[in-house]
C-alpha cells in the first residue's frame, strides 16, 4: 500500500475537526494536512497543537478565506511534493464517514486514478439531514452535470474522493479555476478527458451537525456555467485536432 494524504480544508471548524482528526488517526492508513483559511474561531490553533502531538498531522495556514479549490490544489501539490501516491479529500465537518477511508485507498491500491465515493449509486439516495429544497438541488445539478458533459457518473459533486498519484501529475493545476461543488465537476472531468480509471463507490452523505453549509449563491451560478464552458473547451480542442489532422493530410496529399 502506498503513503496516503488526507486533505482537511477548513474554516470555523474548531468543534468538529478534533472529532474527524481522531476518527482519522485512529486508523493507521493515512496521515493528515489541514489547509486552514486563517479561521477567526482559532481552527488554526488546535490543528497546530495536534501536530505538535503527532507526526502524522501536517498544518497550512493561508492569509485568509481563499475557497475550496485553491485550498485543494494546494495540498495536491504539497502532498506531491511530500512523495504521497494517494490523496483524499475529506470535508472536516463529519459529513464524510472516516471509518469509508480504507475503501478509498484500497481502490486506488487496485488501479483506480480516481476514486468517488458517490451519495446517488443504484439510483439509491443516501444523505441523510438534507431539506427536499437542497436534495433537490444536488441531485438536479448532477444530472445537469453529466448531461452536458456526457459523464456516465452518477455524482460529480461529491466531496469525498480520491486521487491517485498519476492521475494528478496528469492535471495541469494552473488550467482548474473552479471552487466549490464547480471545483468538483472540473476535476473528474479532467481525469475522464485523460482516459484514466474513474470508479465510485456508495456513501452515507450525513449533514453537518455544527455550523452551516458554505453553499452559496455565487457557488450555484458557478456549478450552472462551469459544465457548458468544460464543454465548449472539449469542442474547441476536438476542432483543433481535427484541422491538425486535415493539415497533415493535405500535406502529404
Amino acid at each position: 500500500m502506498g503513503k496516503a494524504l488526507v486533505i482537511l480544508p477548513t474554516y470555523m471548524e474548531k468543534e468538529t475537526l478534533p472529532v474527524v482528526l481522531a476518527e482519522i488517526l485512529s486508523r493507521p492508513q493515512a496521515d493528515v494536512l489541514v489547509i486552514d483559511d486563517n479561521s477567526p474561531d482559532g481552527t488554526a490553533q488546535i490543528a497546530l497543537e495536534w501536530a505538535g502531538r503527532d507526526r502524522r498531522v501536517h498544518v497550512m495556514v493561508r492569509a485568509g478565506k481563499l475557497g475550496l479549490g485553491t485550498a485543494y490544489l494546494a495540498g495536491f501539490r504539497w502532498g506531491l511534493a511530500e512523495g504521497y501516491d494517494c490523496l483524499v479529500e475529506m470535508d472536516s465537518d463529519m459529513s464524510h464517514n472516516p471509518a469509508d477511508l480504507s475503501r478509498f485507498i484500497e481502490e486506488t491500491d487496485k488501479g483506480a486514478d480516481l476514486v468517488i465515493g458517490s451519495r446517488y449509486m443504484g439510483g439509491k439516495i443516501s444523505v441523510l439531514g438534507w431539506d427536499f429544497k437542497r436534495l433537490l438541488l444536488s441531485k438536479f445539478g448532477n444530472i445537469y452535470a453529466s448531461s452536458i458533459l456526457g459523464s456516465s457518473l452518477s455524482d460529480m459533486t461529491s466531496g469525498y474522493r480520491a486521487f491517485s498519484r498519476r492521475a494528478l501529475e496528469r492535471i495541469d493545476f494552473d488550467k482548474i479555476r473552479s471552487g466549490g461543488y464547480a471545483f468538483q465537476i472540473e476535476m473528474a472531468h479532467t481525469v475522464l478527458l485523460t482516459g484514466m480509471r474513474v470508479r465510485e463507490i456508495p456513501i452515507i452523505f450525513t449533514e453537518r451537525a455544527k455550523g452551516s453549509s458554505k453553499m452559496s449563491g455565487q457557488i450555484i451560478r458557478e456549478a450552472v456555467w462551469l459544465p457548458w464552458r468544460l464543454r465548449l473547451r472539449q469542442v474547441k480542442s476536438s476542432l483543433r485536432r481535427a484541422l491538425g489532422l486535415q493539415k497533415i493530410k493535405e500535406a502529404k496529399g
